[in-house]
């Protein structure tokens, strides 16, 4: 990475697209792993809450320490935030987001950048592990990373402490070894293969076994599936009640995890019908990637600068990611729709 202090900073609307979040952690794993400073203003202008959370925060003082970077602007709803790297600094990082805030969304503004440092590095993060509109820590494991590894990534996750949304004080542990000079390899993902196995998960946190049972019975029913194929998994190190349901498809060259959150108020068999819609769409297809595993390869193909996918049709949230990826990097990432199916393919410019 070469130093963003002389290059004019890229300026970058918040209130692009989508409008959330994902804008911000892209833009700054990015400037990390090309050295470009930015500016963004109306930071998640399009959310019900705009401007910097805990969770955004922590992000972005996450990239400061590893890029050494210069920051203006980094406070709890701040809605403009100036962000100039200068030099990758590997090694053992620990943050802690002070709520229920997501650790995977931490993770995904400085992973990037760890994959092409000097050297290895191990990040814990402090906050939620399982939260609503996040990735949970099995589809990190069991969907995403598998690929990442097929490009080259060496990274090894641990779960150290369950977090549930709202109290949060979950833990993760990320050992990360750089690629090396070749950077990642290219990752083309057109077909499934054969169905190797198949498992839903119900966890509980100081909740009934019954809220379990009635989520696998949904399950169990909607696809058939037999009873060593559904599993209730209590978590007994969490610091509050909780709920996740996980419901994986394993397939010869890819993995698809769908999930839900319980939430108060919000019947058990409402949650595996959530999963049980996704799911479906996903299995009508056959497309091997799903909607949110598609907006995580964005950004690490890209950044091999070749590859493409198969996909169900790309997301709003995946459009605009695409827009802040060719903003920083000499790609383009072109993308058409093969009736049901969207083919995803990453250009050199």
């Amino acid at each position: 990475m070469s130093g963003g202090r002389h290059v004019d900073p890229l300026l970058i609307d918040g209130s692009l697209g989508e409008g959330g979040g994902q804008i911000l952690r892209s833009a700054l794993a990015l400037s990390l792993v090309t050295g470009r400073p930015f500016r963004i203003e109306r930071i998640r202008h399009n959310r019900r809450k705009p401007g910097l959370m805990r969770q955004h925060l922590t992000a972005v003082q996450a990239a400061a320490r590893i890029g050494c970077a210069e920051i203006e602007g980094a406070s709890v709803g701040s809605s403009e935030l100036c962000f100039t790297p200068a030099a990758l600094e590997p090694g053992e990082y620990h943050f802690a987001i002070g709520t229920a805030g997501s650790t995977a969304l931490v993770l995904q503004a400085v992973l990037p950048a760890l994959l092409v440092a000097r050297g290895p590095s191990r990040v814990v993060i402090e906050g939620g592990t399982h939260n609503p509109n996040a990735p949970p820590f099995e589809f990190l494991a069991r969907a995403f990373l598998p690929l990442l590894a097929r490009m080259g990534a060496k990274v090894d996750i641990q779960l150290e402490r369950h977090g549930f949304y709202p109290a949060g004080g979950g833990r993760i542990a990320v050992d990360v070894q750089p690629v090396g000079p070749a950077g990642l390899g290219v990752l083309h993902l057109h077909e499934r293969g054969a169905a190797v196995r198949r498992e839903a998960v119900a966890m509980v946190a100081n909740l009934s076994r019954d809220i379990a049972k009635r989520e696998l019975k949904v399950i169990g029913r909607k696809f058939d599936f037999a009873e060593n194929e559904l599993r209730i998994q209590p978590i007994t190190d969490s610091q509050g009640p909780g709920n996740l349901l996980s419901v994986a498809f394993e397939f010869e060259h890819v993995t698809e995890v769908f999930t839900g959150a319980g939430e108060a108020g919000k019947p058990a068999e409402h949650v595996a019908g959530d999963v049980v819609h996704e799911a479906r769409a996903y299995l009508a297809s056959d497309a091997p990637v799903g909607r949110h595993l598609a907006d995580q390869l964005l950004l690490p193909m890209a950044m091999a600068g070749a590859g493409s996918f198969r996909a169900l049709p790309l997301s709003r949230h995946a459009r605009t990611n695409i827009e802040i990826v060719e903003r920083f990097l000499p790609v383009v990432l072109q993308h058409r729709q093969e009736g049901r199916v969207a083919v995803v393919e990453v250009v050199r410019r």
